[in-house]
């Protein structure tokens, strides 16, 4: 296994473990383990976008285009506005 498909398979391990996380938390009733899955999360997090930065610039991941402000606003309209019937 070459150098790039180790940084794609650990950045894909990394953002399952964030999400997998996010449903865990949000189940956690005990103030304690919700606290510490969510420090375990941010570190995840971070460890994550340090990992997705060296990739873009050694040219193993290629992020999708940067969205326009109008493709911005519209995304955020179609999550604040209710839902139409």
């Amino acid at each position: 296994m070459n150098e790039k498909d180790m940084v794609n398979d650990y950045l894909s391990a990394l953002n399952s473990s964030i999400t997998m996380y996010g449903s865990i938390i949000a189940q956690t009733d005990n103030p304690q383990l919700r606290q510490t899955l969510q420090q375990m999360r941010n570190e995840d997090e971070q460890r994550q976008f340090a990992l997705y930065h060296a990739a873009t610039q050694k040219g193993y991941y290629k992020p999708a285009a940067q969205a326009n402000p109008a493709q911005i606003q519209q995304v955020k309209a179609d999550f604040t506005q209710p839902p139409q019937q």
